[in-house]
């Protein structure tokens, strides 16, 4: 059975030494917050640093198996950590408690989502 994390929890971008999920609860401003996006912005420069790698390597005409091994690993961990970071800040993303009006969009910003009305569109 799997716990459900703490709400407003924060998974964060490492687990705990037997594997499972580690989550953060607080505002988002302190210390372990901001490892954590340390971390998260390494893994998604590793993550870039990899695919150029696989850009170029697949380029070529001849790979051997085991460089493709090398690759398709590497690859795979970037998948992970990208995965497990999208995970993370879509489980942040504020969610509106009703629908909008119509003529209305959302805009979301670093405060939440804002409603606002759509700009009147030119007589036809």
């Amino acid at each position: 059975m799997t716990e459900e994390p703490p709400a407003g929890a924060r998974l964060l971008p490492w687990s705990s030494p037997d594997g499972k999920p580690c989550y953060l609860v607080g505002d988002g401003t302190g210390h372990v917050s901001r490892v954590a996006d340390t971390i998260e912005r390494v893994q998604l420069g590793m993550a870039d640093e990899i695919l150029g790698h696989a850009d170029d390597m697949l380029a070529g005409h001849r790979v051997a198996d085991r460089e493709l091994r090398f690759l398709a690993r590497g690859l795979t961990d970037a998948l992970r950590d990208v995965r497990r970071i999208a995970e993370s800040r879509g489980a942040r993303l504020p969610v509106p408690d009703q629908g909008l009006d119509e003529g209305e969009d959302c805009t979301v910003s670093e405060r939440g989502p804002v409603s606002r009305p759509s700009p009147p569109q030119p007589p036809q």
